[in-house]
């Protein structure tokens, strides 16, 4: 699962706890070292029930680890099952299959990231501390109002005239990109990279239909939209 040779050097000071679920003996004994390592509060369960539990305890855990030996049915429902209880806490596949489309889909049902077995411990921990970074600096943000909508980075919360709007986890970060991108014109390779996080673009409409979800929830009206504008030939850009 880790690649030898590559022992992180000890981290301290740092109160971040990992919640990582892992059925493997070795696996789970593996990541509490690397983890314990790098400085974290490392928190191991065996199963996914006893995890959604725990994820749903306050103060939620800073990050979570998913080791997920098949993607399958069963692992798409956990990833999701993740990305619907408990959104705001970042979470990392690592898994086994070298298929783009089980990539893309893990990712798309709310998964962070994804990091292939085997890995480089120093790649793992950077990875994690890139994520918990950017849920830390979208929690000190103000909410964003643009036309009838307010957007609030540090709780994932969406309303519109005063109601809740629920978005995916994928379309959140799809709006939040946007909004930090305002009046840029986007192409499609720059979202897969930036809001899905995977170099190989698949033929796909991913970032076509995120987009149009948007426009359906945000837009007065959605067939002539004023905010989730298309450039065609380019691209998609937000105008507030």
């Amino acid at each position: 699962m880790i690649k030898s040779g590559e022992v992180p050097a000890p981290r301290v000071g740092l109160a971040d706890r990992i919640l990582v679920i892992v059925d493997d003996h070795d696996s789970r004994q593996a990541l509490q070292t690397l983890l314990s390592l790098e400085g974290y509060e490392v928190e191991v369960v065996a199963d996914s029930s006893t995890a959604l539990k725990k994820l749903r305890r306050r103060p939620p855990p800073s990050a979570l680890i998913l080791d997920l030996r098949d993607p399958g049915s069963s692992g798409y429902d956990l990833c999701r099952e993740i990305a619907q209880s408990a959104p705001w806490v970042p979470f990392v596949i690592l898994g086994v299959s070298s298929d783009v489309l089980d990539k893309i889909i893990l990712l798309e049902i709310g998964a962070d990231d994804y990091l292939a077995k085997p890995f480089v411990p120093r790649e793992l921990a950077a990875r994690l501390r890139a994520l918990m970074r950017r849920v830390t600096l979208a929690s000190r943000e103000f909410p964003y109002v643009f036309d009838d909508v307010t957007v609030d980075f540090s709780t994932m919360d969406v309303t519109r005239r005063g109601e809740k709007v629920l978005l995916t986890a994928q379309e959140f970060k799809t709006l939040e990109f946007m909004i930090k991108n305002k009046l840029r014109v986007i192409s499609r390779d720059q979202f897969l990279d930036e809001v899905w996080g995977y170099q190989s673009h698949p033929t796909t409409r991913t970032v076509d239909n995120h987009i149009l979800k948007l426009r359906q929830k945000l837009e007065s009206n959605p067939s002539n939209p004023s905010h989730f504008l298309t450039i065609h030939g380019m691209g998609y850009k937000f105008v507030p």
